[in-house]
């Protein structure tokens, strides 16, 4: 895996560019898949197999731009561009972004693979091409993770647009092809600044926002831990009330691209894996014994499974989506 400078006709084009090569099967799409909090994430653009994203880094925000290319004999490669204050920033950031650390050699050693049932070999088959994500941005994945708990995903995500759009700001632009409405998630110290009303407008309970409150309130601290390995920085991240195992793992699976950190206490995720491994419901307890032979690759084996497109059957009651908005 390798990252090269551009060629000038790209580099011509944007503040910052780059080239990385992967050097294997890799598809853009389904890696960074799980940073985007769905279809109308604001931060986010997808342009067929291209995607936009704005962001902020410590010079600044940045508009990145990656797109997927044939390389050198067939290979696949990434072109990087970005455009602001925090364009080179956001560029050197990007291989791990795009998961240039995501190591599989463990789960991938010969005596280890023979012993896999048949979902999981069939999950590896599908899942060649992608890559566990390492964001480093834990503001950027800490605040709409807060969001989503204890509420549906589709409340969760009205609330995270509502707020990005009114407290964001406006992607620095790349010449006439940059998307229209790409915002910037708002910094720390924006989020800080949200009123009280505008939390309830959005449909965020206080509880929510209150978590939100006290984990920015020390941002440089928080900043700190995306240098720290992904066990620990959960561990540190649990501190802060109303933080919990569930939000710190789906946290560093983002922002560390963590392949272990199981998302305990999920409402959907242990009668899914039980499902998919065994063909019945379990609970946490349940699903942590099932993954226990996958130690230090657990959330891999999970997204493994999930690529293959795998649904488990429906039963039993749904949560209800609440709007708090107009009371």
């Amino acid at each position: 895996m390798t990252i090269a400078e551009a060629p000038p006709r790209l580099a011509a084009a944007a503040d910052m560019s780059a080239r990385w090569y992967p050097g294997a099967p890799y598809s853009l799409s389904r890696t960074l898949g799980p940073l985007l909090r769905g279809n109308s994430d604001p931060s986010f653009f997808v342009q067929g197999d291209v995607i936009w994203n704005a962001l902020t880094t410590a010079a600044g925000p940045a508009t990145l731009r990656l797109a997927p290319a044939g390389g050198e004999a067939g290979g696949p490669l990434v072109d990087i561009q970005a455009w602001g204050p925090g364009a080179a920033a956001a560029v050197a950031a990007a291989p791990r972004l795009l998961g240039a650390d995501d190591d599989w050699q463990g789960f991938d050693e010969p005596s280890f693979h023979a012993t896999l049932p048949r979902m999981v070999r069939e999950a590896r088959r599908r899942s060649m091409a992608i890559r566990l994500p390492a964001s480093g941005r834990m503001v950027d994945q800490l605040v709409p993770i807060i969001l989503e708990q204890k509420v549906t995903v589709i409340e969760a995500r009205r609330a995270y647009r509502y707020l990005v759009h009114r407290y964001g700001t406006q992607a620095p632009p790349a010449g006439t092809s940059t998307p229209g409405g790409l915002v910037v998630a708002p910094t720390a110290e924006q989020w800080l600044q949200v009123p009280s009303w505008e939390w309830h407008k959005a449909g965020v309970g206080p509880q929510r926002s209150a978590t939100v409150m006290r984990a920015l309130r020390s941002a440089a601290a928080l900043e700190r831990l995306a240098t720290l390995p992904a066990a620990l920085a959960a561990e540190k991240m649990q501190v802060i009330p109303g933080i919990g195992v569930w939000t710190a793992a789906e946290v560093v699976q983002r922002t560390h691209g963590c392949p272990d950190s199981i998302s305990v206490g999920d409402y959907h995720l242990a009668a899914y894996v039980g499902a998919a491994l065994t063909g019945r419901r379990t609970d946490d307890a349940g699903m942590l014994r099932l993954l226990e032979p996958w130690r230090g690759h657990r959330q891999r084996v999970v997204r493994m499974i999930q690529a293959t497109g795998f649904r488990k059957p429906t039963f039993g009651p749904r949560m209800t989506i609440q709007d708090h908005r107009g009371h």
